[in-house]
């Protein structure tokens, strides 16, 4: 018989501050079964006192101490998890997060995981986050072959379309939506084996991975998961849909329902991102 699998993925922009601004009281009320976590900024023993001892904790913070950090939450305990990305010279640290949890009789693997946010002026900091996705492209397809049923979440800094973004045409040279990045996008979510038309201009060879939001929300606008700090952003519903679940077909193929929790107003917000939350029937 299947079982009922709630994930729900959000960068947190520090999870003290957030639990200060209330996150603890959405948590209570979401009966969520695992909960992947960015941007902690946080040590574990933090983590372990804000969730509670009902909660198995899995957490890998970044080098650098204070920034990144990505963490898995559940309510049973992982069977296995794995932290490395790419080869040792590669830091992934605090930015990807594996676990293989026993759902029924399948085993389901969630990835937790933070992309760089780059920034278009600094070629140093584009370099490295294509780096990462680079990475991410070699390791998607060891995922498949891993499980039939995994799911990468997380906030993934990248507005893969123009539905997507809602100003989109004024972020053309914006980091998070150069043709290169989504080019990578259109890569992992073109049919498994095909060859794609990305947006830049170049042919590759497609995944197979499936973007739940977009599969579940259809050709509209957003749902955005991310809204500027500053001016009327929220209020004008003027954001970015930057945090997925991509999750591979067999999984995909069990969603009974995704949803963006976008806070009620500006002053009840958290964070200032979204969670994502989809239910699977694995």
């Amino acid at each position: 018989m299947p079982t009922p699998l709630r994930i729900a993925t959000v960068n947190v922009n520090g999870v003290r501050a957030a639990y200060r601004k209330g996150m603890g009281d959405w948590l209570d009320g979401r009966g969520v079964d695992i909960l992947a976590l960015q941007e902690v900024r946080a040590a574990t023993e933090d983590l372990e006192g804000l969730l509670g001892p009902e909660w198995n904790i899995l957490h890998d913070a970044a080098t650098a101490k204070g920034r990144a950090g990505v963490a898995l939450a559940s309510r049973g305990s992982a069977e296995i998890h794995r932290v490395d990305l790419g080869d040792e010279k590669f830091d992934s640290a605090g930015r990807w997060l594996e676990a293989d949890y026993r759902v029924g009789d399948a085993v389901v693997t969630v990835v937790s995981t933070y992309v760089h946010s780059g920034d278009a002026d600094t070629p140093a900091k584009m370099i490295e986050k294509y780096k990462f996705l680079d990475a991410m492209s070699r390791r998607l397809p060891e995922l498949s072959a891993h499980t039939p049923y995994a799911v990468v979440v997380g906030d993934l800094n990248v507005g893969h379309r123009e539905l997507d973004i809602k100003n989109w045409r004024g972020n053309r040279k914006s980091a998070g939506f150069l043709l290169k990045e989504r080019a990578y996008f259109d890569k992992f979510f073109g049919p498994a084996g095909k060859n794609v038309a990305c947006v830049d201009g170049k042919t590759r060879r497609g995944l197979g991975w499936v973007d739940v939001g977009r599969t579940w929300a259809g050709e509209v606008d957003g749902p955005y998961t991310w809204w500027s700090q500053r001016g009327q952003a929220f209020d004008t519903d003027t954001g970015w849909r930057l945090d997925y679940q991509m999750a591979s077909p067999a999984l995909a193929a069990t969603v009974t329902d995704y949803s963006v929790d976008r806070a009620s107003a500006w002053d009840t917000r958290w964070s200032d991102h979204a969670p994502v939350v989809v239910d699977y029937l694995v």
